[in-house]
């Protein structure tokens, strides 16, 4: 049975949590300013229990604690933090998860009074991205962002192994206690693992740039998590990526080649799914592969229409995307079409009246309801992604020479030949004059292969 460490001295709290560990969760919802989650409270608790059952956690109480006054010290109230206490109690609960974001004094305050390990939305996550993340890049990657975190968390609660004095005699003053120590080694850890994520980040645009100099474009498939979109992947590519009804069941970024109408190759890529309220430490710490999404012909954004929260989903990859650059204030702007999946999970009458939206043409980008489960329109949607990156190609009469045999096999491997001619005359060298659809970008390339 694997083990993970939730450790990170803010308390007298010790030990490590195994998988099947029994856990309640708390949503704090925050009603001050106006504020609260309202409506969407119910969704927000289920999402903090499939975060805990993502990683072995059995959840076996969950309820929502509304706040008005946000205590500095516990965040919840006395009546509150005794209501936590006694469904702890009754169902033998271990672990406590507070489904929202706890400072280092109320998490070891709330701790010290239900003589429990505690953990916040934050640190759930970043346990599920250490235990997901494959490639070495990603451990990287999770490894940062942990660091991070902790980082702005140890307090003193090792004051027994301070050192109290440096030096010798008289002379030595007060020395570096443990929590500074800490501190150190953190900030020395995560400046060598920025320099290793910055070699990544070159190679990893040197890998970019090469594929933009092929005649290939790139499809990124982006969504919430469990959205669905590594089943639709492997729907498109017949690839074997790990597809579970879990989040986050797949962290590190998949290309694979598919062929689409009119478009002989095309790279698609699978990314990291989103969520809300994702730790601003993963965020800066998956930057360099969430950039892949930036080098992108067309997003695909796969929702999951089933879920009632599915607005809600959305309008969060549509900010997260604008804040990578992505369709926002000053950015690029990249085609964007939306995959309505687990069509087959809606009854005929909301599938019925889906299609009455698509028909009026109420989203402001292409809609294709899908099943990635049962390939219920996959086909309509590789047709529209193929009228996509098609549909601004113009027709050209270009003339080649015959001995250019680069540009001539070029043009036949990634243009619309419509119509070629040999041209040969006494003093002029033999050519082909042909007449061929290209899209501007693969104008450029071609242009480019000329230079």
């Amino acid at each position: 049975m694997s083990t993970f460490e939730f450790g990170n001295n803010t308390g007298d709290i010790a030990g490590e949590v195994t998988r099947g560990a029994r856990a309640v969760v708390v949503l704090p919802d925050i009603k001050q300013r106006g504020g609260g989650l309202g409506a969407d409270a119910e969704s927000r608790l289920e999402e903090g229990q499939g975060l805990a059952r993502a990683i072995g956690i059995e959840v076996v109480d969950a309820f929502i604690l509304p706040i008005r006054a946000v205590r500095p010290a516990t965040l919840f109230g006395e009546g509150q933090v005794d209501r936590i206490a006694v469904a702890c109690n009754q169902s033998d609960a271990e672990l406590v998860i507070v489904d929202g974001a706890l400072s280092a004094i109320q998490q070891r305050n709330l701790e010290d009074k239900l003589k429990r390990k505690v953990i916040d939305r934050t640190s759930l996550i970043l346990e599920i991205f250490g235990e997901r993340a494959a490639t070495a890049e990603g451990r990287l990657q999770v490894e940062l962002a942990h660091l991070d975190y902790q980082a702005g968390r140890l307090v003193r609660s090792w004051t027994h192994l301070e050192r109290q004095r440096g030096g010798f005699g008289f002379l030595g003053g007060p020395g570096e206690t443990q929590i500074e120590a800490d501190r150190r080694l953190i900030r020395g850890r995560m400046a060598r693992l920025r320099k290793e994520l910055e070699q990544v980040r070159r190679t990893r645009g040197l890998h970019r740039e090469r594929r933009q100099r092929a005649p290939w474009p790139v499809i990124a498939l982006v969504g919430y998590t469990n959205a669905g979109k590594s089943t639709l992947f492997n729907r498109l590519t017949g690839a074997d990526v790990m597809a579970e009804d879990l989040l986050f069941a797949t962290l590190d970024p998949t290309m694979r080649a598919i062929r689409l109408p009119g478009v002989e190759k095309a790279i698609l890529s699978d990314t990291v799914g989103f969520i809300s309220d994702l730790p601003t430490q993963l965020v800066a710490a998956f930057r360099a592969t969430l950039e892949e999404v930036t080098a992108a012909d067309v997003i695909v954004h796969v929702r999951d229409v089933a879920n009632p929260a599915s607005a809600d989903q959305k309008a969060e990859v549509e900010q997260i995307l604008a804040d990578l650059g992505v369709n926002g204030e000053g950015g690029p702007t990249i085609p964007v079409i939306e995959a309505w999946n687990k069509w087959d999970l809606l009854t005929p009458e909301d599938q019925a009246m889906r299609h009455d939206l698509i028909a009026a043409k109420v989203a402001d980008v292409p809609v294709v309801p899908v099943s990635a489960l049962t390939g219920d329109g996959v086909a309509a949607l590789l047709d529209q992604l193929g009228q996509m990156l098609t549909g601004t190609a113009k027709t050209l009469e270009i003339t080649v020479p015959l001995s250019d045999g680069q540009r001539l096999a070029w043009l036949h491997a990634h243009g619309d030949i419509i119509e070629e001619n040999q041209i040969d005359g006494e003093g002029i060298e033999p050519a082909m004059r042909i007449r061929v659809r290209l899209t501007p970008r693969e104008l450029g390339r071609f242009t480019a292969l000329t230079a």
